[in-house]
């Protein structure tokens, strides 16, 4: 892996997970009480021998930046690196000097750090991903059908595929037709899967009638930097990987386990508490491919007289007495008071500890602590890191509300209640 360099895609906006992402990036998101979405494919990369990796940014990247420094350090003999590469003005020509237009205008953008003689191939990899792949099996894919590009592929049920770019390959496993997101019969029609080819490469189906693309592209490096320079594309999904299947040697890797993309609150939501299962679709607790993130070096989590079922708990929390937390993730410095219900709810907790002068602070302004307040209710909803939650307060999602509703210090979402990061939610507060 070696002469294999690969870009994290982390700069959009991410609207359709706000407001989670009103003050970060979507990769920066936390995820499963401890990590961050960008710890996925960094991880991915690293169990595969790749430690040459871009992390493209534009969008709130201030806390995604710190992450990255913060965690990724290599010695000076690996030649590793986690590198950041923001948007930035250049002196190549005028109409450049702007922000990263879409995937595609990002990597041309930054093209020359890609053309360095020992890289021959790159990566192309989401920030928004939850999933485990070992990418020397794609490489290897990719070096034994003499592709130009290869991408990754997983099989859905025809029911998801109007949610993704489904495609369509031949007998010999080259994509020869590409369709984003279908909704009529006749165009599923066209695109759907043919069983005896998976059964010839023995791949089993699962059920799986439709290929849709993951996002995940090997190209040559050639191939790619010909790709960018010749045209203004300005997305890979759309416009590069399309334009790119009908002049060159585009195949397909079939990947069959367990992956989502984590685009909406709702996703987000079901993803978390997926993870908090006896028996979760990914599994965290592994010896030979872990998720890497940052060292905090917090205390072990306190909890007195608790009753913990289906759950996950990060370090540092203080638990009260008489609480009780059921299908639910409680993320980094919780506190959580006395004779507390946690239920179905995805907890983010907090980036530091009060200290008695901001506790006297929260006092004066009539706020409870950071945490959440003795007897409080917590129940379909995802409660944002640093969040004031008093006393009583009783935050609970509406599954029949499935329209966006904004209200003071809280939004509504896919029928899951969201309480914004830093908000304040007073004693004995109620949705409205």
């Amino acid at each position: 892996m070696k002469n294999v360099v690969a870009i994290v895609l982390g700069g959009g906006r991410g609207t359709r997970l706000l407001p989670l992402t009103a003050m970060r990036s979507k990769p920066a998101v936390p995820l499963a009480a401890k990590y961050r979405l960008i710890d996925i494919p960094i991880s991915n990369c690293l169990n595969s021998g790749l430690n040459q990796i871009y992390v493209l940014t534009q969008f709130q990247s201030v806390s995604l930046h710190r992450h990255i420094r913060g965690t990724y350090r290599f010695d000076n003999f690996s030649g590793g690196f986690v590198e950041i590469l923001a948007a930035q003005q250049t002196m190549e020509a005028d109409e450049q000097l702007d922000w990263y237009q879409g995937t595609a205008d990002a990597v041309r953008k930054n093209l020359r750090y890609l053309t360095q003689p020992e890289i021959e191939y790159v990566l192309i990899l989401s920030g928004d991903q939850l999933y485990r792949m070992d990418f020397r099996e794609m490489l290897e894919t990719h070096k034994r059908t003499g592709a130009d590009v290869t991408i990754a592929g997983k099989l859905i049920d025809r029911s998801q595929a109007g949610a993704f770019g489904i495609m369509r390959v031949d007998a010999g496993g080259r994509v020869v037709g590409f369709l984003e997101k279908p909704k009529t019969d006749e165009e599923l029609n066209d695109v759907a899967l043919d069983p005896a080819l998976l059964k010839s490469r023995g791949i089993e189906a699962r059920g799986g009638e439709c290929l849709a693309s993951m996002g995940i592209y090997l190209y040559n490096r050639d191939t790619l930097v010909a790709a960018l320079e010749k045209t203004n594309y300005r997305d890979f999904g759309k416009d590069v990987f399309p334009a790119t299947m009908r002049t060159r040697n585009v195949q397909l890797h079939v990947f069959n386990d367990y992956w989502e993309d984590i685009g909406t609150i709702r996703s987000f939501y079901d993803a978390n508490l997926r993870l908090a299962q006896p028996d979760p679709p990914f599994e965290l607790a592994t010896a030979t491919s872990p998720i890497y993130t940052r060292a905090r070096f917090l205390p072990p989590t306190r909890a007195d007289g608790v009753t913990v079922q289906h759950s996950l708990m990060a370090d540092g929390c203080v638990i009260g007495q008489g609480t009780r937390i059921e299908n639910s993730v409680i993320g980094l410095r919780c506190r959580i008071g006395r004779d507390v219900t946690i239920r179905n709810s995805v907890i983010m907790g907090a980036d530091y500890y009060e200290t008695p002068a901001q506790l006297a602070a929260d006092r004066s302004e009539g706020w409870p602590p950071i945490g959440i307040g003795d007897g409080a209710l917590i129940e379909g909803a995802i409660v944002d890191k640093n969040c004031h939650v008093g006393a009583g307060a009783h935050v609970i999602g509406d599954p029949n509300q499935l329209e966006r509703v904004i209200g003071d210090n809280w939004e509504m979402l896919d029928g899951v209640l969201v309480v914004p990061k830093n908000a304040v939610l007073a004693d004995g507060w109620r949705r409205a």
